[in-house]
């Protein structure tokens, strides 16, 4: 596996080190446990949970048996159990433990396979819930989860598409699951997603891809689905709350000749350029980061931006832009 480290680029005959945007920890908030509603009703089995939520004891038996009802001929029960595990893995974090030692991964994984949408809803969660412990992620992983998972971004329901694409986030944080992933077939999927989901949608498919695209096959895979195209288009929409997000994605696919050619193509040197003029100062400095990488070793990379009006704006950067945008902006 092919992961990039930083690295020195040249640029007018001078040197410079890790052209990348270091802190994106306001950019890329992690995916969280499931962000859906929880029992409609003050139902009996709503009663038995939070019993559990509140005592240990019963929380240990409780989940042995709803460990037991995955496996029920009931698609009913199924549904419950499925519900309740993934509400428990959602509200106590030591239940996500007891959980995965109970042997629910597995049953729960064949749910994701079901053909109901709210069967294979309620497993893809739960899964997600359950991958936000560490100690939880290899386990799912080598169970075979992450085929279920790219099926349901393919055919889930929405919140489905969503959860599962926080859920392979959540397993691409184990570094060897990365090209697993990207060969699985989720890059062309989360790209659609970042298309045509909704916000959160958007969001959680850019996370994903942020991370899995720290591997250089998983970035050519991304250009040659097409990420350019909404990431330039997300880029340019001040109004979206996906420019600083989108960037942070592009900065990590440039490096690559493909991306760089893509993103020419698409349109994403106005933009860049715009996002100097108007953007905030860490937006300014992400696009100032992309734009020295497009022009490294290209005469016609510099002088498309160039003639797209870039020097003005980049020298009001290295005038009044914070110190490090200055030291990116002389270069």
């Amino acid at each position: 596996m092919e992961t990039e480290n930083p690295v020195n680029y040249k640029y007018m005959g001078r040197s410079f080190n890790d052209l990348s945007i270091n802190d994106d920890s306001t950019a890329f908030s992690d995916c969280n446990s499931d962000r859906s509603g929880e029992f409609p009703s003050a139902s009996s089995q709503n009663r038995r949970l939070l019993l559990a939520c509140a005592n240990s004891e019963n929380s240990d038996d409780l989940i042995r048996q709803l460990v037991s009802d995955l496996d029920s001929c009931s698609i009913d029960e199924q549904k419950q159990a499925a519900l309740e595990l993934r509400l428990l893995a959602k509200n106590k974090p030591e239940n996500r433990i007891k959980i995965a030692k109970a042997g629910a991964i597995r049953p729960l994984i064949s749910l994701i396979s079901s053909s109901d949408p709210y069967l294979q809803e309620n497993g893809v969660t739960a899964i997600l819930n359950l991958s936000l412990c560490d100690e939880n992620k290899e386990l799912i992983a080598s169970s075979g989860a992450i085929k279920p998972l790219v099926r349901a971004l393919r055919t889930g329901t929405s919140t489905a598409k969503e959860n599962a694409a926080c859920a392979l986030l959540r397993l691409s944080q184990v570094e060897e699951n990365k090209v697993a992933i990207g060969r699985s077939g989720a890059i062309p999927l989360l790209v659609n997603l970042l298309e045509n989901g909704g916000f959160r949608g958007k969001k959680d498919a850019s996370t994903a891809l942020y991370s899995l695209c720290t591997v250089k096959e998983n970035k050519i895979r991304a250009v040659e689905a097409g990420i350019m195209r909404p990431l330039v288009e997300l880029m340019a929409d001040f109004g979206s709350n996906m420019v600083d997000k989108s960037a942070f994605v592009m900065s990590v696919l440039v490096p690559v000749p493909e991306a760089k050619t893509a993103l020419v193509e698409e349109g994403g040197i106005p933009v860049l350029v715009e996002i100097i003029e108007v953007g905030s100062q860490r937006q300014k400095e992400i696009a100032v980061a992309i734009l020295l990488q497009i022009c490294e070793d290209s005469v016609l990379f510099r002088t498309m931006v160039a003639r797209e009006g870039a020097i003005p704006p980049l020298v009001a950067l290295s005038q009044s832009g914070t110190n490090r945008a200055k030291q990116k902006v002389s270069y």
